[in-house]
């Protein structure tokens, strides 16, 4: 019996000194490469900012002048989203802002739009989507060119009623078999253009902390 036990706790031991040692490297491994991944996806982030807002358009860091907004049924997000602020000059040149279509023909849509100062849209781009290949999918660049026809669109440019996929009436393009996913985008930059037209000055807005750094104003609602 004692054998027994002696024998059980050695193999006890034995499964949490590799325990510890395991937990031990695997700290030490994601310490080791947590810069580098965190680097190499603020290098993909800006690679697809720069599709949308190129670097002509702003003299600041887009990943550090950045705010938080808590969910909106303008974005179509559910949990915390971010604004990433260009300015040039120190003046406001353009904002991104994460949205989501919620209606696509196989789920969230996940968009970037970023619109200019005016209330002009720089761009948009797809970020994430479940759309079926070959059909729904030719909203995402780099599949088709149709998410360019948003470039340089606006409220005053375009009317509410336009805001549609030609089908239902409206002047956006769409492929025949698949109206769903583009009417669904359509709609979501057209809540995201009413949403800044809305919030513009708070988006933009900063303060000025004790130590003289500016910081992000509250988060807008």
């Amino acid at each position: 019996m004692r054998e027994i036990v002696k024998h059980a706790a050695k193999t006890a031991f034995v499964m949490i000194a590799f325990t510890v040692v395991g937990t031990a490297i695997l700290a030490y491994m994601h310490d080791l490469t947590k810069a580098p991944i965190a680097e190499s996806e603020a290098q993909a982030r800006m690679a697809l900012f720069r599709q949308i807002v190129p670097d002509t358009m702003h003299d600041n860091d887009l990943l550090q002048d950045v705010i938080e907004i808590g969910p909106d049924a303008a974005l179509g997000n559910r949990t915390t989203s971010h604004v990433y602020r260009a300015r040039l000059a120190g003046k406001p040149a353009a904002v991104i802002l994460e949205a989501i279509a919620p209606d696509g023909y196989s789920g969230d849509i996940k968009l970037l739009v970023a619109i200019h100062a005016d209330g002009t849209i720089a761009g948009v781009r797809v970020l994430t989507h479940k759309e079926t290949p070959g059909l729904g999918d030719y909203i995402d660049i780099a599949r088709s060119a149709w998410i360019r026809q948003f470039d340089q669109q606006s409220l005053t440019l375009t009317p509410p009623e336009k805001w549609k996929v030609k089908k239902d009436g409206g002047q956006f393009d769409y492929i025949t078999g698949a109206t769903i996913t583009p009417r669904a985008v359509v709609n979501a930059v057209h809540r995201v253009l009413e949403y800044y037209a809305i919030h513009r000055e708070s988006l933009f807005a900063v303060e000025v902390t004790e130590n003289g750094q500016d910081a992000a104003a509250g988060a807008t609602s």
